[in-house]
């Protein structure tokens, strides 16, 4: 990354006080996802969210190369840095699970534990990501934020309740429209097979939880094949669930989440 790109504003909350737990949202979301979480873990943990570049009120490069794996990897070093912590849990929710991984094998030294929820499939995998990243970035390109959004996100055949499409569409819309074409393209797109990294896995040796939502196929996969290729993970299929898991039930995903971090990290 250049010195410019290094200065990229980025929105970070950090709350309450002792050990430090970063959670990262996932692609068209913001920090404000994790607001279950930040009243849960309140008096016990000092929370660090943010808001990844190109979404909501963080900076969004016009560059599509502004937009790689490496400069998501290297925001996430920036957030620990601005919130003043050496090390701390990392983790996150589907593309931000994505880059939590990414930053615990680049930086295993500033890596606590990791917190792995609705991990994204491999872009070649299923009916194949890649291509239908691409056809939704071409959608944002051409058609706008609000006809890509219901094609791509929040429409029928998403799953979702009338309530929370209609904050998932409120949430969406809040970004811009070109940055969220450069990550379709740039980030997920190239979300590697967890079969490609059980090498470097293996070699990672902190504790995982991994978290999916029954109803959402994918990421339990992925989360079955983080279990196998992680020395200490351990997998919770949270029933009733789909793919935003910790908001669709934050009562057993925060429960999950404060077990873990009472049981088996060891911080210090």
């Amino acid at each position: 990354m250049t010195g410019k790109l290094d200065e990229l504003p980025l929105y970070v909350e950090a709350s309450g006080t002792g050990e430090s737990v970063l959670l990262a949202h996932g692609f068209g979301g913001s920090a404000r996802n994790f607001r279950p979480q930040l009243r849960a873990l309140r008096g016990r943990y000092r929370t660090i969210v943010y808001d990844a570049r190109g979404h909501a009120r963080s900076g969004a490069p016009g560059a599509a190369e502004d937009y790689s794996p490496d400069c998501f990897v290297s925001d996430l070093g920036r957030v620990l840095d601005q919130a003043g912590a050496r090390r701390a849990v990392v983790g996150g929710l589907s593309m931000g699970a994505g880059v939590a991984l990414r930053f615990a094998l680049a930086h295993p030294g500033r890596v606590q534990g990791l917190v792995l929820a609705s991990f994204p499939p491999s872009a070649r995998a299923g009916a194949g990501l890649a291509a239908r990243a691409a056809a939704f970035a071409r959608a944002l390109d051409e058609e706008g934020p609000l006809a890509a959004g219901e094609g791509f996100v929040w429409g029928e055949g998403s799953g979702l309740s009338p309530r929370d499409a209609e904050l998932v569409r409120q949430g969406f819309l809040e970004h811009p429209p070109h940055a969220l074409a450069h990550i379709l393209r740039e980030l997920i797109a190239v979300q590697p097979a967890v079969e490609d990294l059980a090498p470097q896995l293996a070699k990672l040796d902190r504790p995982a939880l991994i978290l999916a939502g029954e109803t959402d196929a994918p990421s339990v996969a992925s989360g079955r094949a983080l279990a196998a290729a992680l020395p200490r993970a351990r997998l919770v299929v949270i029933p009733d669930a789909g793919h935003v898991v910790n908001l669709q039930r934050p009562e057993a995903f925060n429960a999950a989440l404060l077990g873990f971090l009472a049981e088996e990290v060891r911080f210090g």
